[in-house]
């Protein structure tokens, strides 16, 4: 076992660590105007950090190399009420309502010379309501996850 657990440790040090340089996350106008007024600004803070460490997850796991990668989160749907929902609306039961959640992204990576790369576009929505996440973005982060999968493997 101990010889096992060194051969492991031997070959991850070995490969290379591949990422992007940088990661940017952006939104589009309208998703940024949900935010402002339906959603609340943290939640896009909360979003943008996760479709980052997915992807910066994925390339390192894919041993994929750029410079840059610029994403947009397009849209982005809860699969709960938002803090900012249930302060909106008093009646609204933060702990039983349950809608489709989901996401829709667009990224471009660029090399190091700054040539940019085929766009990649990504939505996923969850399609059936017993399938609904237990937290406020679990569809939009099962979204994220396969989005930085996927385009990962398109980088590969």
């Amino acid at each position: 076992m101990k010889h096992l657990l060194v051969a492991v440790l031997a070959a991850s040090a070995l490969a290379p660590a591949a990422m992007a340089g940088e990661i940017n996350v952006s939104y589009s106008p309208d998703f940024a105007e949900k935010l402002s007024k339906e959603y609340g600004e943290r939640e896009g803070t909360y979003l943008s950090e996760r479709v980052k460490k997915d992807l910066e997850t994925e390339l390192a796991r894919g041993g994929v190399d750029v410079a840059r990668i610029d994403v947009t989160i397009v849209d982005a749907t809860p699969s709960r009420p938002t803090f900012k929902q249930g302060s909106d609306t008093p009646g609204l039961d933060m702990h039983r309502s349950v809608s489709l959640g989901g996401m829709k992204l667009k990224a471009v990576a660029y090399d190091a010379a700054g040539n940019a790369g085929e766009a990649f576009e990504y939505k996923w929505y969850e399609s059936d309501i017993t399938q609904a996440g237990i937290t406020t973005w679990h569809d939009a982060r099962r979204a994220s996850g396969r989005f930085a999968s996927r385009f990962a493997k398109a980088l590969d």
